[in-house]
């Protein structure tokens, strides 16, 4: 098992585990919440998704669990070939594993000199030195700004395309000096943080991957089941926050004739989990996470 689960305690309270329930955790990373719920379980099972190859070396031997190598964007068929369809409860944990953050070639991390690969699916063809060197000045902008949430993603994206004239920029080492000059004075750290963000969003997809999961999880739990997310930017926050509280991703409240909410879930509470001080200090990945738990309603969405 290679990184300490966040807010493991309150993701499994969220789930609400029944020991006779069927799970899903679709961001198995290294295994952390998956072996918390079965810890929980007794006739129950656990179907677990993750398309980092580098899981599989994680998979836990156990005759109630299930490992899917595959995007969490393909729930619905896999659940249902699986005969596990729905299901009590679905947890995803949308951040980046801290193995994926440590293995330096994967370009994850901005500590270390490697490939600009940003890939969490390694047999995508897709990769952050493709971005950087092939996008135009417009779709790099579009990127910084919607993804990076950076205010002058203009001149990022200029600087980089006048950059990559005098050569390919293969390395993160060689996009950090470039971008240096932008990097606030002791707000580095963060600066690169929301760069990277924005690339490996783009190369993986996530947004759209998300909103596919999302969607799929209205069908595929059970009416009085949990959906229990956590997420690390505001970007994925707002779209769980949206989803959870009405049903769609902008946030618009969908009324019946009579004025009622109509919406697949109801929050659970109405502000997000955060971790203690104490997690935080053992474990730095939980500053930024925001815990989202919101129950299946009965009737039509």
């Amino acid at each position: 098992m290679y990184h300490k689960p966040v807010m493991l305690s309150e993701c499994l309270d969220g789930l609400a585990i029944k020991p006779e329930g069927t799970y899903v955790d679709v961001t198995f990373g290294g295994g952390g919440h998956s072996r918390g719920i079965l810890s929980q379980l007794t006739t129950g099972r656990l179907l677990a998704f993750d398309q980092d190859s580098d899981a599989i070396s994680n998979q836990i031997e156990d005759d109630r669990f299930t490992f899917i190598n595959q995007n969490f964007r393909f729930l619905t068929n896999f659940l249902r070939f699986y005969k596990a369809f729905p299901v009590d409860g679905i947890l995803a944990d949308l951040g980046v594993s801290s193995h994926q953050l440590d293995q330096a070639d994967r370009g994850f991390s901005t500590r270390f000199d490697a490939e600009l690969d940003l890939r969490m699916d390694k047999k995508s063809s897709l990769t952050a030195k493709e971005i950087i060197n092939r996008y135009t000045t417009e779709d790099l902008i579009k990127i910084f700004r919607e993804f990076g949430e950076l205010t002058n993603s203009y001149r990022i994206a200029l600087k980089l395309t006048e950059a990559r004239g005098a050569g390919e920029i293969n390395t993160t080492l060689q996009l950090k000096e470039i971008l240096q000059p932008f990097a606030e004075r002791g707000k580095e750290n963060k600066f690169f943080a929301k760069i990277f963000q924005a690339l490996r969003i783009e190369v993986n997809g996530e947004l759209d991957a998300l909103k596919e999961m999302l969607i799929q999880t209205t069908k595929a739990i059970k009416p009085g089941g949990r959906l229990v997310v956590m997420a690390y930017h505001s970007l994925e926050d707002r779209l769980v926050k949206n989803f959870m509280k009405t049903g769609n991703f902008e946030g618009t409240p969908n009324k019946d004739f009579f004025g009622n909410l109509q919406a697949p879930f109801s929050p659970v509470s109405r502000k997000p989990l955060i971790a203690s001080e104490i997690e935080i200090i053992e474990n730095n990945r939980a500053r930024s996470a925001k815990l989202r738990i919101a129950e299946r309603n009965h009737g039509e969405e």
